[in-house]
């Protein structure tokens, strides 16, 4: 792994549709975007904030993720995740995150991730 700048930030972008609702989802009953979905975009964006500074073979693996999803998002609203790197212990990396649609934040929290070696990680599956 490469030096990574502490404030790196990464976003990942998603349009609120069929797929990514609770109903959908089966987190919920509602035709409104689903915590899971955000959780994931909320992933997506750590794993940009990081991806330049990965070697060849190397990747990430989410190890913990602690959010509130704080206000639902309607069917075609625009979802933007951020994420903002602020500490790297050794491998471990951990990420101020935040979703926000068109009205503001809708969740935000803490995301850990581990620096792997991805064929040593899957050798041991």
């Amino acid at each position: 792994m490469k030096t990574l700048a502490l404030n790196t930030v990464g976003n990942a972008k998603t349009i609120v549709s069929e797929n990514n609702i609770a109903r959908t989802m089966k987190s919920g009953a509602l035709p409104v975007f689903a915590t899971p979905a955000m959780c994931a975009l909320m992933e997506e964006a750590a794993c940009v904030a990081v991806q330049d500074a990965l070697e060849d073979g190397e990747g990430t693996v989410g190890i913990s993720l602690n959010i509130s999803h704080t206000r639902a998002s309607a069917l075609g609203d625009t979802i933007v995740a951020t994420a903002a790197l602020v500490a790297v212990e050794g491998r471990k990396l951990t990420f101020e995150v935040e979703a926000k649609d068109s009205k503001g934040t809708i969740g935000k929290g803490n995301h850990e991730r581990f620096v792997i070696n991805n064929e040593k990680f899957m050798s041991k599956l």
